[in-house]
């Protein structure tokens, strides 16, 4: 079984190819070396490397920067990903493929399944929502992962931005109208490998064929951007790390209208985990319990207990 991953530096690509080493024949490409924007280069390299699965994390994450780059954003997010389901039918190879809960509109008053109607309300969301109208078009077996709030022990995120914040500053405000699920990049890369692997020692390319479909992958539970905060601020000071912060309780949340030039972001990005769940017998964890394993992992890896900041 030979697997080529996009994205491997990114936050999921590079848990997926620690989570699938050993079970497969890891073909992996970074930004540099298969850039999404070039489409002549992604059908080229596809082509050379005659995978049996393609996995693809690899996006255009600056959700506001596309803004002002739509077109960037629309070749990475939405075309790049029909030219990979292009090539993954003619080589007969399923696509697995990860996409976002911005690809709805956020007004709905119940989690969001798979088959509610997408509206996306940035250029983020629209090029994502292309992406997936793409591959459903040009692949017959695929997995489309839609995830949210997206975090890791490396990379840039939110969860180590509010670290930062804690460390330099006494007191700070966060948006506590926006909800959604925090969902760890090592549970979403482990949850794959665990789908794919199903129960077997090894992969097979029809265990996705005969589940083809869009699926939410997100960790259990829901909160708010500033109860996300608050809970980050709170495990901080339960590990012993120094932080200017006075507590959680000096976090202020704000409204959303609080920033009011683009990107609109989505209120509810909550998406129901239900069909996952039936369909592969599988629980996620609750956000909670992965945000503190993360954390903690965090402060081991940049010594912030011993008074280090995170830069």
């Amino acid at each position: 079984m030979k697997i080529l991953l996009t994205g491997q530096s990114g936050q999921i690509g590079n848990e997926l190819a620690l989570s699938l080493l050993g079970k497969a024949e890891i073909v992996s490409f970074s930004r540099a070396q298969m850039n999404l924007a070039d489409l002549d280069q992604v059908r080229d390299t596809i082509r050379a490397a005659r995978p049996d699965l393609i996995i693809n994390p690899a996006a255009y994450t600056a959700v506001v920067k596309a803004e002002s780059e739509p077109e960037l954003a629309t070749r990475i997010n939405g075309e790049a990903p029909g030219v990979i389901a292009e090539e993954a039918q003619r080589l007969g190879a399923p696509l697995v493929h990860y996409s976002t809960d911005y690809v709805f509109d956020g007004t709905k008053d119940t989690p969001y399944e798979e088959g509610d109607k997408t509206h996306p309300i940035n250029v983020y969301g629209q090029s994502k929502c292309a992406g997936e109208e793409a591959i459903a078009r040009n692949c017959e077996a695929y997995w489309i992962l839609r995830t949210s709030w997206v975090y890791s022990v490396g990379g840039g995120n939110f969860l180590k931005t509010v670290i930062r914040l804690a460390q330099e500053q006494e007191k700070f405000t966060i948006v506590g109208d926006q909800f959604g699920a925090p969902t760890w990049s090592k549970t979403i890369s482990d949850m794959t490998t665990r789908l794919l692997l199903n129960g077997s020692a090894q992969i097979s390319r029809d265990r996705v064929r005969d589940t083809s479909g869009i699926y939410h992958l997100t960790a259990a539970g829901e909160t708010s951007w500033h109860g996300y905060a608050s809970f980050i601020v709170d495990q901080l000071q339960a590990l012993n790390v120094p932080i200017r912060v006075g507590g959680s309780a000096v976090i202020a949340p704000v409204p959303s209208s609080t920033y009011p030039v683009p990107p609109h972001r989505p209120k509810s990005s909550r998406l129901s985990g239900a069909k996952l769940a039936s369909t592969f017998d599988v629980t996620m964890p609750s956000w909670q319990t992965d945000v503190a394993a993360c954390l903690k992992d965090i402060v081991g890896e940049y010594g912030l207990a011993d008074g280090r900041k995170l830069v």
